[in-house]
């Protein structure tokens, strides 16, 4: 049996429910009717639950999730989603001034540094705290300073917590050989495509036609798979975020972000509003921040000239203050600065987000944010602490190794141990990349980003 992950109608609606609560609607109605009608909780950590439910289920299913849309929310005035209602919330949206393009140098370190952090979290993406903590530490690596080895490892501890599935065969130490596919790195390729096709002035329709013409669907997830799935239901943007997509908060458009970054150097106005375009195709309000948020961010430490404190601030800058997202980023910033274990800040953390899913973007975000203060941006200091924390170990680990790859300034200021085992060489499904170099990669970003 085919069960296609993150589409079924009867997962969709337990996402919906709480991402309702979650975003200041009154959702209780709803989810009286469809736990009287014996309707299932969503999966925890799963994409899809294990059967299908009833015909009169996932039509019920469809039906609520339409009714869970109409409901207004409290927070809409403090969370917009729309460009100018963000900026206008905004009080130290930053000036534009483009700055020169980073060097091909700096560009490959943050390749290379969002591959090695994506690659140290890939086994463990998924895992509950504990089982990362358990499994790290049976093999005397907590914190992770080295790759993930099923070596040593209790099978009765396996057996608990097993390695991630579509993963371990590829990204455990004594697997490695190379960068393995995963989306954390097909988005960045993907929006190289896209500027290399329209240049900075792309349109959301653009993003659309691109992924359609180039993205497999298979190699989608979560608010990406829902929005792929509107567009071939003839579903126009920015709708396409917004119909029967309960993940329009998650982690996803945080992924896409760097190359926005990377492009606009010293311009962290135009870095995020560059991801805004490309967020606002699958995302919402705190979703479509997060991708904002890191885009700044990178934008800030592509220049070089910025501390990882002042960058963290000017990703700040481009974020309503009042949401959700940058009341947690501020949180996170916080508990780094003030407990010296940063397994407590983690505690913490996980205390505070425990009612969101673990690919959410608010919590992901807030772990980024911590981790880059905790290792002061220093790039080992960074990947290890972000990947102990949990929740979306591959994703975070990506855009730690970015932010912290692009302070270090070039390749050879990269520890070996995490530059060696990628042999310069990344697999991927988009276009014609496949097995491209990270000097490679880096050569083309510096191109778009001396593009005027």
């Amino acid at each position: 049996m085919l069960r296609l992950t993150w589409v079924q109608p009867e997962d969709l609606l337990g996402h919906e429910l709480r991402q309702a609560a979650q975003d200041g609607r009154e959702p209780s109605a709803v989810a009286a009717r469809w736990r009287a009608a014996g309707g299932p909780e969503a999966p925890v950590r799963a994409g899809a639950s294990p059967r299908p439910a009833s015909r009169y289920l996932r039509l019920l299913a469809e039906d609520l999730l339409d009714e869970l849309s109409e409901l207004p929310s409290r927070l809409s005035e403090a969370e917009p989603s729309d460009l100018p209602g963000i900026r206008a919330l905004c009080p130290d949206w930053p000036t534009r001034r483009p700055g020169p393009a980073p060097a091909e140098e700096r560009l490959e370190a943050a390749w290379l540094g969002r591959a090695a952090g994506c690659l140290l979290g890939k086994p463990v993406e998924g895992l509950p705290l504990t089982g990362i903590r358990r499994l790290a530490r049976s093999t005397g690596t907590w914190p992770p300073d080295a790759w993930f080895t099923a070596r040593g490892v209790p099978a009765d501890l396996l057996a608990a917590h097993p390695w991630n599935r579509r993963s371990a065969a590829t990204s455990l130490a004594e697997n490695i050989d190379g960068m393995p596919e995963d989306d954390d790195l097909d988005y960045p390729v993907l929006n190289l495509l896209l500027l290399q096709r329209h240049g900075r002035g792309f349109t959301t329709a653009d993003v659309a036609r691109l992924w359609l013409e180039e993205l497999p669907a298979g190699r989608t997830f979560t608010a990406e798979r829902i929005a792929y799935r509107n567009l071939l239901l003839g579903i126009e943007p920015p709708h396409t975020a917004r119909h029967r997509n309960p993940f329009r908060e998650w982690i996803g458009a945080l992924i896409r972000a760097d190359m926005h970054g990377w492009t606009n150097p010293g311009d962290p106005a135009a870095a995020a509003e560059q991801a805004y375009r490309d967020a606002s195709l699958t995302h919402t309000a705190n979703g479509v921040y997060a991708a904002m948020f890191a885009a700044a961010v990178i934008a800030a430490a592509a220049t070089g000239a910025h501390d990882v404190h002042a960058c963290l601030a000017t990703g700040l800058a481009v974020v309503p203050p009042g949401s959700r997202l940058a009341r947690a980023v501020r949180h996170a910033i916080r508990l780094a600065r003030t407990h010296e274990d940063f397994d407590t800040v983690v505690d913490e953390l996980h205390a505070a987000h425990a009612d969101c899913h673990w690919v959410h973007a608010v919590p992901n975000t807030a772990l980024i944010a911590a981790a880059l203060t905790h290792a002061d941006g220093d790039f080992t200091g960074s990947v290890r602490r972000v990947v102990s924390g949990g929740w979306d170990t591959d994703s975070n680990g990506a855009t730690a190794g970015c932010v912290a790859g692009l302070l270090a300034g070039s390749p050879a200021a990269l520890p070996d141990r995490w530059t060696a085992p990628l042999k310069n060489r990344l697999t991927t499904s988009v276009g014609d990349f496949n097995g491209i170099g990270f000097d490679t990669l880096a050569e083309l970003t510096h191109r778009e980003a001396c593009r005027p």
